[in-house]
C-alpha cells in the first residue's frame, strides 16, 4: 500500500493524515534550506548549531548529535569540522575525559543562531491563530505519535514526558512524579531536560 498512490491516499481519512503529515516534513526541509543558504550552511550545521545552543554539554557530542539527528558520526563530524572553520562552533575537553568534548556556539555561532532559528515561523503563525481546545487535540496526538515511532525504534531519541521514568499515566491523566504534580495535556513536554529513559 502506497499513499503515494492517489486512489489509496485518498480512500481513507487515515492514509491522508499520513499524506498530510510527509507534506508538511516537506515544509520545514525547504523552509530549513532556504535560511541555511543565506549563511552559506546546510541544514545538518543549522540544526547541530541549534542544538547545541539549548541543551546540555553531555548532549552536545558528535557521538548524541548522530542519535539526535539520524545519521553517521562522520556525517557529524564533517559538519562540526566546517562550522569549527567558520568559527561558528568550538570543542571544550569534558572534564571527567579529556579524550572526549563537548560542543558549544561560538559569539559568532550565537547571532548565525539568531538569524536563523526563527525558520519555523510561517508554521508558528499558523497555529497560532488556532483555538487552545484545538491546539491540545494536535499536540496530545502529535506526542503520541512520536512516542509510538520510538517505541517502533523509528524515532531513536526521544525526550518527551510519554517515554519518561517520572511520567504516571491513567487513561487521560497524566502525574509526574519529579515534579509531583499532575500534568495537563498541553503540560507534556517534547524535550525535558530533566527526562529519563522509562524502562
Amino acid at each position: 500500500m502506497s499513499i503515494f498512490n492517489l486512489n489509496i491516499q485518498n480512500e481513507n481519512t487515515g492514509n491522508k493524515i499520513v499524506a498530510g503529515l510527509e507534506r508538511l516534513s516537506h515544509v520545514f526541509k525547504t523552509l530549513l534550506w532556504e535560511k541555511a543558504k543565506e549563511f552559506g550552511l546546510s541544514p545538518i550545521q543549522i540544526q547541530i548549531l541549534l542544538f547545541t545552543q539549548y541543551h546540555s554539554d553531555e548532549k552536545n557530542t558528535v557521538s548524541y548529535l548522530a542519535k539526535e539527528f539520524n545519521v553517521t558520526k562522520p556525517t557529524v563530524s564533517d559538519a562540526v569540522k566546517v562550522l569549527e572553520q567558520k568559527k561558528l562552533i568550538a570543542k571544550y575537553n569534558d572534564s571527567s575525559d579529556f579524550r572526549s568534548y563537548y560542543l558549544k556556539p561560538t559569539i559568532e555561532g550565537k547571532r548565525i543562531i539568531k538569524e536563523t532559528e526563527q525558520f519555523t515561523d510561517p508554521v508558528a503563525d499558523i497555529i497560532s491563530g488556532v483555538s487552545e481546545i484545538d491546539k491540545e487535540i494536535i499536540w496530545e496526538n502529535i506526542s503520541n505519535l512520536i512516542a509510538k515511532l520510538n517505541r517502533q525504534g523509528v524515532v531513536t531519541v526521544q525526550r518527551s514526558c510519554n517515554n519518561c521514568i517520572y511520567l504516571t499515566t491513567g487513561g487521560t491523566t497524566y502525574f509526574c512524579n519529579l515534579l509531583k504534580q499532575p500534568l495537563h495535556t498541553k503540560d507534556l513536554r517534547l524535550d525535558c531536560p530533566e527526562f529519563t529513559q522509562a524502562v
